[in-house]
């Protein structure tokens, strides 16, 4: 079978990629590859659910620019699609004088990139909004909300399929080679021949880029997320973070109340031992022996071994977790959080042992990959999707 476009991945962000796809080239032949029997499977349907407003990132990234574009697409494309979601906004929370100046930092950086709303508040108006929580201070920013992004992933999905684009599920490319146009090669025997590949491949994005061809020295190192459900979520009211450690990619163990009004905490940040290892027992011995050769990984890993023993005990024992959330919210009790699932972040690695902050997409005129589209991913897939385009239209 040939096609125009051949978007390997079928998350959220390889259905918006299709959907730019679609209105830009509307009589352009599109076809997603899938290797799970349903779109959505892995990051998309297992993140955190957050309509993340864009206070965090560096101004002028990638992540800065397309976080507050994709989240007023995201918005828009929810009314217009009859989505649930919920701006109920959040408060990041500063619980010592010691986090004061980084908060201030967030909130310099939530002007610059053009977040609004945003305000630094004392601990009286903290426990206005939240009258459970503990803190010195807080910034409030009211464009934080919630949805449920597999909803948006169907509801995609319905949308591409009406419009001609071919979805194929279960379809794994387990290899493919470049002449003229790339031939793809189906895990059920089937092969696609594409004039333009594109891989929005997620926690397989390094292994998939290499196969169609695309040169680079990244590694995807898999983080799970561990999430726990709060029985007592009228102690939430909206979504409550701490201060992010600005050394590392994540934003910390928070509390997120969803359209259902149940409150999950978390996720934390524990090396997963395997691409997709959504628990303990989740391991791929081949895949570990191979991370282990990447000389990326054992420099992360001599570098925050001690963070990283703290995810860990976290996950093991209990009360180490329950301590972590009661810096937030003191009230919380051991019999509060009962486990609830997890979500594995694809984070992207050179060979420096580096965690790269940013969005990265790289492209050589044939094929193009997305290779590094962690949080706030979801939230900014539309603004992506753009991204993508406009890049494989310029000159590699």
């Amino acid at each position: 079978m040939y096609v125009d476009f051949a978007i390997i991945g079928g998350g959220i962000i390889g259905l918006t990629t299709a959907n730019a796809l679609r209105r830009q080239h509307p009589d352009a032949s599109i076809a997603i590859l899938e290797k799970e029997q349903m779109l959505g499977a892995h990051q998309t349907g297992h993140n955190s659910g957050v309509l993340h407003s864009g206070i965090y990132y560096r101004p002028g990234s990638l992540k800065a620019r397309l976080c507050i574009e994709g989240r007023r697409t995201m918005v828009r494309w929810c009314e217009d699609h009859g989505i649930s979601f919920r701006l109920s906004g959040k408060v990041v929370v500063a619980t010592d004088e010691n986090q004061l100046v980084a908060l201030e930092r967030i909130q310099q950086r939530a002007v610059v990139n053009g977040v609004s709303g945003s305000e630094m508040i004392d601990r009286n108006d903290l426990r206005q909004l939240e009258p459970h929580a503990s803190g010195v201070a807080a910034l409030w920013v009211p464009e934080t909300g919630v949805v449920d992004f597999r909803d948006v992933a169907r509801k995609l999905g319905n949308q591409l399929r009406r419009s001609g684009v071919e979805i194929h599920t279960g379809a794994a490319v387990s290899k493919a080679h470049r002449d003229k146009v790339i031939h793809l090669h189906l895990s059920d025997g089937t092969a696609i021949t594409a004039s333009r590949v594109i891989s929005c491949a997620g926690l397989q994005g390094d292994q998939v880029a290499r196969a169609i061809g695309l040169n680079t020295d990244i590694r995807i190192v898999s983080f799970r997320g561990e999430y726990w459900q709060l029985r007592r979520p009228e102690l939430v009211r909206s979504l409550i973070y701490p201060v992010p450690d600005p050394r590392f990619p994540f934003l910390g163990l928070h509390y997120t109340k969803y359209l259902d009004d149940t409150v999950k905490v978390g996720p934390s940040a524990v090396p997963a031992l395997s691409r997709e290892g959504y628990s303990w027992l989740n391991a791929d011995w081949r895949h570990l022996m191979d991370s282990m050769r990447f000389s990326g990984l054992r420099r992360l890993a001599r570098r925050y071994w001690r963070t990283g023993a703290v995810e860990v005990s976290r996950s093991l024992i209990k009360p180490l977790l329950v301590r972590a959330a009661q810096r937030l919210l003191p009230a919380v009790t051991s019999r509060d959080l009962t486990r609830t699932g997890a979500g594995v972040r694809a984070q992207a690695v050179d060979p420096d042992g580096i965690m790269i902050d940013d969005f990265v997409i790289i492209d050589d005129g044939q094929a193009a990959a997305v290779l590094n589209a962690p949080s706030p991913g979801a939230t900014a897939a539309f603004a992506i999707a753009d991204e993508i385009l406009r890049q494989i239209q310029s000159p590699p």
